[in-house]
C-alpha cells in the first residue's frame, strides 16, 4: 500500500509539474527593479514602446508621486493582454539628467520637460536646513548655503556661483525646489 501511495504521489507531482511548465498565463506580470537613470517614461517605453503605461505602473505600485521613483525599488509591470486595458492618457516626461552625486540615490523624473528650479519658499527652507542660510558654512567637503559638494563649485565659492550651481543641480535632479524639499523631508538630505 505504501508503494502505491508513493507511485500516485510521484505521478501527481510529475503531472502537476508538466502542467505548470506547459502553460503560460496571458495575464502575467513582470517584476522590474528600478536602475539609476530610470523614469516611469523609460520603463513604459521598455514595455510598450510609448508612455501609455506611466499611469498604470503608478497605480499598480501605489506610487503617489509619478515624478519620483527610487533606485532599487521593485515595480510590478502588467504585460500581455492587461496592457491593452491601460489608460491612453500620455504624460510628457523629461529624460533623466546624468547624476553628479557619487553615492547611489533615488532618481527623480520631471513631468514638464522645460521646468527649471526657481526661487521659492522651498529653496529657502532647504538653505535653512542645510546651513542656516550661510554662504560660508562648511561641513567636510560640503560648502555654502546649500551644502553642495566642493567639486560642483569648481573652486568658485561666491554667492552667485552657489546660487547658479544649486539651481542647476536641483533642476537636473528634482525638477523643482518643491520636489527637492519633498525628497529632503523623506530622506533628511537632498
Amino acid at each position: 500500500m505504501k508503494s502505491l501511495k508513493t507511485i500516485l504521489f510521484a505521478t501527481t507531482l510529475t503531472a502537476g509539474f508538466g502542467i505548470f511548465m506547459g502553460t503560460t498565463d496571458a495575464h502575467a506580470d513582470s517584476l522590474y527593479t528600478v536602475k539609476t537613470g530610470d523614469t516611469l517614461s523609460t520603463i513604459s517605453h521598455q514595455f510598450s514602446g510609448d508612455n501609455s503605461l506611466i499611469d498604470l505602473i503608478a497605480k499598480d505600485n501605489n506610487i503617489s508621486n509619478v515624478n519620483m521613483i527610487f533606485e532599487g525599488e521593485q515595480l510590478t509591470i502588467r504585460t500581455a493582454d492587461e496592457t491593452t486595458q491601460a489608460p491612453t492618457q500620455q504624460t510628457p516626461v523629461a529624460e533623466p539628467v546624468q547624476e553628479v552625486q557619487e553615492q547611489s540615490a533615488p532618481v527623480a523624473q520631471e513631468v514638464a520637460p522645460t521646468a527649471t528650479a526657481t526661487t521659492s519658499s522651498a529653496k529657502e527652507w532647504i538653505a535653512q536646513k542645510e546651513s542656516s542660510g550661510s554662504y560660508n558654512a562648511t561641513n567636510g567637503k560640503y560648502i555654502g548655503r546649500y551644502q553642495l559638494d566642493a567639486s560642483y563649485l569648481n573652486g568658485d565659492y561666491s554667492e552667485a556661483n552657489q546660487e547658479r550651481v544649486a539651481d542647476s543641480y536641483v533642476a537636473g535632479r528634482y525638477g523643482s525646489w518643491e520636489a527637492a524639499q519633498a525628497f529632503w523631508l523623506a530622506n533628511g538630505w537632498y
